[in-house]
């Protein structure tokens, strides 16, 4: 009866283990518009971005990339400085894409 309870409390731990091991992280990157049209499949989560977002998690040793879409600025609290009156005139301009990569 010890045995069985030592076991089933083994495979919880080994459970809970394996779940902390698929670590994540959100990545937040410009959007710099490249010539081939990635920026765009990026910033509109299209499929084509697909190829893209995994590549960028890749780089940084991860396996895989789960999501990418497009964020405001806002949404990166502060971290973003805002230029002091200069006024951005590019298509791409404050852009940002946020790529969630899994271990």
């Amino acid at each position: 009866m010890r045995l069985s309870s030592a076991i089933i409390a083994c495979g919880i731990l080994l459970a809970a283990g394996s779940a902390a091991a698929a670590d994540s992280r959100v990545f937040i990157v410009a959007n710099q518009a490249d010539g081939y049209g990635v920026d765009e499949c990026l910033a509109r989560g299209d499929k084509c971005g697909a190829h893209a977002a995994r590549a960028y998690c890749q780089s940084r040793e991860f396996a895989q990339a789960t999501a990418y879409r497009r964020i405001e600025p806002a949404e990166v609290t502060g971290a973003v400085p805002s230029a002091g009156g200069e006024r951005c005139s590019g298509p791409a301009c404050g852009e940002y894409v946020a790529i969630t990569c899994q271990r």
